[in-house]
């Protein structure tokens, strides 16, 4: 893995965002987890796959922290374009989940100005004051969380956790676009087991 080559013009390599991503996507699946949890008085796992890693705030922070940057001295200005993008970039992901899943994972329709369950103003509202805490000191603590550990634990830990990602999501992408697979493999190893017996 090329851990040191800078990442797309962003000034930042490949090891600090793949660190900063996971980071933001474990945070972003305990927050949310406790959120819905204490709301649903009840355990919930708001991660698509097994592990506690929600990638939408992975890629939405780090899209929002580079091309955000510009703006970071002027807080209304970060606010207005925070909102606004972090909104768009819900509704493209609601839009792809709808494609690729046939259903989206959240359901707006009981709050006031929605648009069609997928998008809501009072949403649109927390995700500028998100992004508000996301430069004001989120990332710097993120940056230090990753700076915590010595840079060969990192390449390590970056490599396990892309290829636990990538199986993991690839897993669960096949359940949900192909849910009479395992009742296919299944049958076919009873078959082969009674095969074997006889």
């Amino acid at each position: 893995m090329p851990w040191d080559l800078a990442f797309f013009g962003t000034g930042t390599d490949v090891y600090h965002i793949v660190q900063w991503f996971f980071i933001y996507s474990i945070l972003g699946w305990i927050v949310e987890t406790i959120y819905m949890s204490i709301c649903g008085r009840r355990f919930v796992n708001r991660g698509f796959i097994f592990g506690p890693i929600c990638p939408i705030y992975g890629f939405g922070a780090l899209i929002a922290y580079f091309l955000l940057r510009p703006l970071a001295d002027n807080l209304v200005l970060l606010y207005l374009a925070g909102g606004i993008m972090a909104t768009a970039w819900e509704f493209l992901v609601a839009k792809v989940m709808m494609a690729v899943f046939g259903e989206v994972w959240w359901d707006y329709s009981e709050k006031p100005f929605n648009y069609k369950g997928i998008l809501c103003l009072e949403s649109s509202v927390a995700w500028g004051f998100y992004v508000l805490i996301l430069f004001t000191f989120l990332h710097k603590f993120v940056m230090f969380l990753s700076d915590l550990y010595p840079y060969q634990t990192g390449c390590i830990l970056g490599g396990v956790l892309m290829v636990y990602y990538l199986v993991d999501f690839t897993v669960h992408l096949c359940k949900a676009k192909f849910p009479e697979v395992p009742d296919k493999a299944r049958r076919i190893k009873n078959k082969f087991v009674s095969f074997c017996r006889n």
